[in-house]
């Protein structure tokens, strides 16, 4: 099948976050198993020299929106088998970083506007699916049915709508429907809600599906607890929601190869990851103690990570015997906490401000468990790169961390999970792996962790049944 995959990031050239993870490797799995998936995106400023240096130019052409003609610029670029489009514009795009730009309703209502616009400018290659992600793309499918439907190269291609993370709608006042998506009255119900011109909404009313990147996540998003004001709409589009649980790229996360930690391993010789361990302590200034369980946390410091709730029971925590590894920034008030609880338990707690991929992996590889007690996590991939490298996670029952970690107490359980948003829920279940680790049940639990496969080819198979059955 032909996919044409929109997404406002991508990985290796821009990404903040989970969407630029997905927009990188999954694109890549549908190419592996022979369908033809291209990727668009901005052309920010922020993309690597040499990166840019490689990009082949396609063409350029004028682009309306509403009442403007703005210029557009279509480069491209093979990398891992998948070809990459990139859209120029230095107006929307030569600035620092991705989002949070004051006109960043404007900037994505032309990056969506273009991108049906280079379909016409692909060399031979019309989508038969155009894949969306998140509030940035989504005005695609409305142009697609309010300006496109008419015309025959637009009349066979479906939408796909995926929701990452449903707290980010791209909602703006009203004249943003005529005087940038250029919408007659008649059509600017497409994304009219509550009084807002919401993005989001008109890409989950005008595609032909909508996904989430977890099974659990589409059920919690019709409840108001999780749905940041859609569930009402959501609920009445259950009819075409579905949830498929993202990937992790395995052949970059891989314990026996990853050459940003000191000892490799597997699950058929595991001496490693106790070497791992050793070292991470050294480079961290934790006392070197094998017989301590070593926490990991690495994630933003922010409230709906659940932090609240460490922040509740941290010093019950630390009355057991183990150490904290904490790497990530985001709230002043969870900082500032976990910089308290280091002052309190030297040389057993940990805390680096700050997001240094190297050292992500190696407390991955060297951590015993995972702390991830989140009020929601739509995918989450921490718990799933903690399982390929052996350190079993401590999960809320939550989104994809519901449906990728199951209890041990539940036969192939593969770690320790808890469901109430409560601290001592979460305690518990904190005792609970502290009592395994010292049973010596534990080199069972990584060795089975180890054997975990949550690579991109199971969703990508997903996703190629779900495009078919769209297409006819």
């Amino acid at each position: 099948m032909k996919i044409l995959f929109a997404a406002s990031e991508a990985r290796p050239f821009i990404a903040s976050g989970g969407l630029g993870d997905v927009a990188g490797a999954l694109p890549k799995a549908l190419c592996a198993a022979g369908h033809d998936c291209r990727v668009i995106l901005p052309l920010y400023s922020d993309i690597p020299r040499r990166y840019r240096e490689q990009m082949r130019f396609v063409g350029s052409f004028d682009v309306e929106l509403s009442w403007r003609k703005q210029y557009c610029g279509l480069l491209s670029l093979e990398l891992d088998g998948v070809t990459f489009y990139f859209v120029d514009n230095e107006y929307y795009f030569r600035r620092p970083g991705i989002y949070g730009s004051y006109d960043d309703g404007e900037r994505f209502g032309f990056f969506s506007r273009a991108v049906l616009e280079c379909v016409r400018r692909m060399e031979g290659f019309v989508p038969e699916v155009i894949h969306c992600n998140d509030w940035q793309t989504g005005p695609i499918p409305v142009f697609l049915r309010a300006f496109y439907r008419g015309d025959p190269l637009y009349s066979r291609i479906k939408t796909v709508f995926t929701i990452h993370n449903i707290q980010y709608q791209g909602s703006f006042d009203m004249f943003v429907a005529g005087d940038i998506l250029g919408l007659s009255e008649d059509k600017r119900y497409m994304v009219e809600y509550d009084g807002r011109c919401n993005y989001m909404k008109g890409g989950i009313d005008q595609c032909d599906v909508v996904t989430t990147v977890s099974p659990t996540y589409a059920n919690e998003i019709l409840d108001p607890w999780y749905a940041w004001g859609l569930d009402r709409f959501l609920r009445e589009r259950k009819y075409k929601l579905t949830g498929i649980l993202n990937g992790i790229d395995t052949d970059s996360y891989d314990p026996e190869t990853d050459p940003d930690i000191p000892a490799h391993y597997s699950a058929g010789d595991i001496s490693g990851k106790a070497a791992d361990k050793a070292a991470l302590q050294r480079e961290l200034g934790l006392w070197e103690d094998k017989n301590l369980m070593l926490i990991g946390i690495v994630s933003r410091l922010v409230s709906h990570k659940g932090f609240d709730l460490v922040e509740y029971v941290g010093d019950r925590i630390m009355e057991m015997p183990v150490q904290l590894a904490v790497l990530g920034q985001g709230q002043q008030c969870f900082e500032d906490y976990f910089r308290r609880l280091e002052s309190r338990y030297p040389g057993r707690v940990k805390v680096i401000t700050d997001f240094i991929p190297p050292l992500a992996r190696r407390i991955y590889a060297g951590a015993d468990v995972l702390l991830m007690p989140s009020k929601s996590e739509p995918c989450g991939l921490a718990q799933m790169i903690a399982l390929r490298y052996g350190t079993v996670p401590i999960v809320r029952e939550t989104g994809g961390l519901k449906d990728s970690v199951t209890d041990i107490d539940y036969q192939a359980g593969n770690g320790f999970t808890f469901y109430n948003y409560n601290a001592d829920d979460m305690l518990w279940a904190v005792r609970r792996a502290n009592e395994h680790f010292h049973e010596g049940r534990w080199e069972f639990l990584v060795r089975h962790a180890l054997r975990h496969d949550f690579g991109w080819h199971h969703s990508a198979a997903a996703y190629a049944q779900l495009y078919k059955a769209i297409s006819g």
